[in-house]
């Protein structure tokens, strides 16, 4: 049974390639909790202020990107996300000009916007493009050049930002006068803008590229079912799967992002308990990253192998189980033990966003666009979770936050279990 049918081909690696350019995006934004913190001299919860922005964008933007879909096509819906994220990238430039934190946060949302049509549109596109057996394994195999981007975002943060940023410490820049703090803020702020200036001109080009490329719109039939919001709504919160799977969904993004924005405030915590400087503490810690982004990313192949042989529900309980252990691991031993589990974890993550969603969707038949904008507005868990962590940091203990993803581990759990007693799957 073929992955992916031969008509589908040149558009399955056209689509693939934007899973890898909204992971640029993601990771190139984690650091900036952190980055933002230091140039606005703000704590930490209000440096992610940016998560909320650009996780808000993503929940704001999914039911119309869906309705947009169901209007126009898949291919439309691209192009318009790959456009309104070039705009938001290419908005960082009057948002330095300005040099206020809050024009980034409308630039992050613009951009997450684009980035929430992209995802609304290739996700269940993906999925349509060959047998239903094959569906939830072949949107793994186009997730997994998700991270690839990742890690190019995550190598762009850490040679590019970080690197270049002042080495002055969150405590150093307190000192400075407003006339020194000034001048500092516009040169580090010059080199944030430099890398989103450069993405919004590759966006441009893709754009193009996508625009002359005929790409077949694999609209669903209606067989007789009305395909109308209400009714669409009224359906899928019908679906115990569907129903659950957008709650997984909501505190799955909740732990990945908590556990891949603050394992630099973890990392640099236990490296500069060990005397190091902050900022080369910092940069240890992103290196860190990149090899739990690499880790996720080989993982993610692993398992679209595996799935081969095994069912996606008793995968997903497997992974969960395994996170809820690395996850009280950071937790309860701590320092480098736990920094090293909280890398591991993202081998477990890699299988959990494809599998939900497609688990979720594995029944939803002419309902797929409008339950791709449920799934979608889901990833408002990256917003709202984030926050929840930092305030445990705020107040003193690092290592304690990591239960907010501990806690979505186990739902995710939750739901795999459910979700394999509804579809009668075997072990």
């Amino acid at each position: 049974m073929k992955l992916v049918e031969k008509k589908y081909l040149l558009p399955f690696i056209l689509v693939t390639l934007c899973f890898a350019l909204w992971g640029f995006a993601n990771d190139i934004t984690n650091p900036m909790v952190k980055a933002f913190s230091k140039i606005f001299r703000m704590s930490v919860t209000d440096g992610t202020l940016v998560q909320v922005a650009f996780y808000g964008g993503y929940f704001c933007m999914a039911l119309p990107a869906a309705l947009f879909i169901k209007r126009f096509s898949y291919k439309s819906g691209i192009l318009m996300g790959l456009g309104l994220y070039a705009l938001g990238a290419l908005m960082f430039i009057p948002a330095r000009a300005i040099g206020s934190y809050y024009p980034f946060l409308i630039a992050y949302f613009i951009l997450t916007c684009g980035l929430s049509f992209l995802e609304t549109t290739a996700n269940p596109f993906i999925l349509s493009m060959g047998e239903k057996e094959t569906s939830t394994r072949r949107l793994n195999l186009a997730q997994a050049f998700n991270p690839i981007g990742s890690l190019l975002g995550m190598w762009v943060a850490m040679n590019w930002i970080q690197a270049k940023m002042s080495p002055l410490s969150t405590v150093e820049r307190a000192t400075l006068n407003d006339v020194e703090f000034e001048t500092l803020k516009q040169s580090d702020l010059s080199v944030v803008v430099g890398p989103y200036a450069a993405i919004g001109i590759v966006l441009v080009v893709i754009f193009v590229l996508i625009l002359i490329t005929k790409i077949p719109s694999n609209k669903l039939e209606n067989n007789g079912i009305s395909r109308a919001l209400g009714p669409s709504v009224k359906r899928l919160f019908a679906n115990q799967a569907y129903r659950e799977g957008v709650v997984a969904q909501f505190f799955y993004v909740g732990a990945q992002i908590t556990c891949w924005t603050f394992i630099i405030q973890y990392g640099t915590k236990v490296f500069m308990a060990e005397g190091i400087a902050e900022q080369t503490a910092e940069i240890m810690s992103q290196r860190l990253n990149i090899i739990a982004m690499i880790l996720f990313c080989g993982s993610r192949f692993l398992c679209t192998w595996l799935l081969k042989w095994f069912k996606p529900a008793k995968m997903l309980a497997v992974f969960a189980s395994i996170a809820i252990v690395l996850t009280l691991i950071v937790i309860m031993v701590g320092g480098r033990t736990g920094l090293y589990s909280l890398v591991a974890v993202s081998a477990c993550m890699s299988l959990m966003f494809p599998t939900i969603y497609g688990l979720a969707l594995k029944d939803v038949g002419p309902d797929t666009e409008i339950g791709s904008a449920g799934l979608i507005m889901a990833i408002l868990g990256g917003s709202l979770l984030p926050p929840l962590q930092a305030m445990i940091i705020d107040a003193g203990n690092t290592a304690l936050s990591f239960i907010v993803p501990a806690i979505c581990f186990v739902v995710i759990l939750v739901y795999s279990i459910n979700c394999h007693k509804e579809q009668n799957e075997k072990y």
